[in-house]
């Protein structure tokens, strides 16, 4: 007695769940939680703070470019939170903070708050050709 084969559908059904019966995979928390932003989105929203902070009191703050890199470029003896490069011909004033450096100073999300404002704070004084303290009067008191 010969039984048929069933045959196959042309076409594979779409699949509603992962191979395991789980559910389907998605992502683990929205994204206008703060659990979904990164490491690097939620230091660059602690340099942007420090710099509307500083801002509001030094207005050609709005001349300067503030960016955030990793590490720095070129090895030295010592590792560097920020540097600045004044404006050039054709180009704008610099500030840039060294995320990694800076989070592996710091023990905690405070911590780091404070440290990037710090940086920002010694980096635009240095620019200025300021005293650190003249730049943000609360320097150095947190």
């Amino acid at each position: 007695m010969d039984s048929p084969v069933p045959q196959r559908p042309p076409e594979p059904r779409p699949r509603h769940r992962d191979r395991h019966g789980r559910g389907m995979r998605g992502p683990v928390a929205p994204p206008q939680v703060p659990l979904a932003a990164s490491r690097a989105d939620a230091f660059t929203d602690l340099v942007h703070d420090s710099v509307e902070r500083l801002e509001r009191r030094w207005t050609q703050l709005a001349d300067v470019d503030f960016l955030v890199m990793d590490v720095p470029r070129v090895p030295e003896d010592t590792v560097p939170l920020g540097s600045s490069a004044p404006a050039a011909k054709g180009e704008r004033a610099r500030i840039v903070v060294y995320r990694r450096p800076v989070e592996i100073r710091a023990k905690n999300r405070e911590e780091r708050a404070l440290l990037v404002h710090e940086v920002v704070v010694e980096q635009v004084a240095e620019l200025l050709g300021l005293a650190p303290e003249s730049v943000d009067p609360r320097y150095g008191q947190d």
